[in-house]
C-alpha cells in the first residue's frame, strides 16, 4: 500500500522559538525531517505549516509545503485540512511525521504504514518501544502505552501503567510489559478528516494527550513494536545542541 506522509510544522514554540527553521548542520531542521521522510518509500512527503517562513524555506531547499490555517488546535487537525488541499482519497494512508524528529527513522515511518494497511479494523496505527529503565517509567514526560491481546492500544498514560499491585515497580521493568509511545501515527485519510469534529475527551484534558480522544469513541489504534528506540527530537535549546552534535555538516 502506498502511503503519504505530511509533516506538520507550527513556527511557534514557547520553549524553542522558530523551531522548524532552526539551522542543524547548515540546513532548517524542518528539510532534515523531510529528507528523512522521503526515505521510507512514501508517495509524497509535504510539509504543512502556518507559516510563510516555513514555506520559504522549504521552497528553497526543494521540500513541498502547504500554507494552512494558523488558529488548528493540534497537529491532526493541521493534517486534516493538508488531506484536503492534497485531495487524498478517503482510503489512503497517511503517516504524521512530527517536524522536530530530523533523526527519525525512515524504516519505522514505513512500519507505522504497514501496520496500519494489516489492521482493516483500526482507524490509526502508531508505534512503541520498550522501556527498561525505572526512571523513564517513572518520568511522566514519557508517555506510557498498555495494549490487549492483539497488539491494539488500550490505554495511553504519563503515569506509570501498568501498576505493580503487589509490591514496587521493578528495578528493571519488563521489557515486553512496559512501553514507551512514540509520537509517529498512521491515519486512514476518512477518519483524519473526521477527527477534527470529535468532541475532546475527559481523559485526553486530563492526560493532555490528544490519541485519547480516539480510544475514547470507540476508534482503535493498532501498535507497532519496535526492536529500536527512535533518534532523539527536539523540544528544547538542550536537545537541539545534543541533534546538532550528532549530525554532521552535508
Amino acid at each position: 500500500m502506498s502511503f503519504h506522509v505530511i509533516v506538520p510544522a507550527r513556527l511557534a514554540s514557547t520553549r524553542l522559538p522558530n523551531k522548524p527553521l532552526a539551522d542543524i548542520a547548515g540546513l532548517p531542521m524542518i528539510v532534515h525531517v523531510a529528507r528523512r521522510a522521503a526515505q521510507s518509500g512514501a508517495a509524497q512527503v509535504v510539509v504543512a505549516t502556518d507559516a510563510p517562513e516555513v514555506l520559504q524555506a522549504c521552497a528553497a531547499h526543494g521540500v513541498r509545503a502547504l500554507l494552512t490555517r494558523a488558529d488548528h488546535p493540534s497537529g491532526s487537525d493541521r493534517l486534516a485540512e493538508a488531506c484536503e488541499l492534497l485531495g487524498l482519497n478517503g482510503d489512503a494512508c497517511v503517516v504524521n511525521v512530527q517536524g522536530d524528529e530530523p533523526l527519525i527513522e525512515p524504516a519505522m515511518i514505513r512500519a507505522c504504514a504497514d501496520t496500519l494497511r494489516q489492521r482493516p479494523e483500526c482507524a490509526m496505527a502508531t508505534v512503541a518501544h520498550a522501556i527498561e529503565d525505572a526512571e523513564e517509567f517513572r518520568n511522566p514526560n514519557v508517555v506510557k502505552l498498555v495494549c490487549d491481546a492483539a497488539g491494539r492500544a488500550l490505554y495511553f498514560s504519563r503515569a506509570p501503567i501498568p501498576w505493580w499491585r503487589d509490591g514496587p515497580a521493578p528495578a528493571t521493568p519488563h521489557a515486553d510489559a512496559v512501553l514507551r509511545h512514540v509520537g509517529l501515527y498512521a491515519y486512514r485519510a476518512d477518519f483524519l478528516r473526521r477527527f477534527p469534529m470529535l468532541e475532546p475527551s475527559p481523559l485526553e484534558r486530563i492526560e493532555s494527550l490528544e490519541q485519547l480522544r480516539v480510544l475514547w469513541h470507540g476508534e482503535r489504534i493498532a501498535v507497532h513494536l519496535s526492536p529500536e528506540r527512535p533518534g532523539p527530537g527536539v523540544d528544547t535549546p538542550e536537545d537541539l545542541a545534543r541533534v546538532r552534535s550528532l549530525m554532521v555538516s552535508p
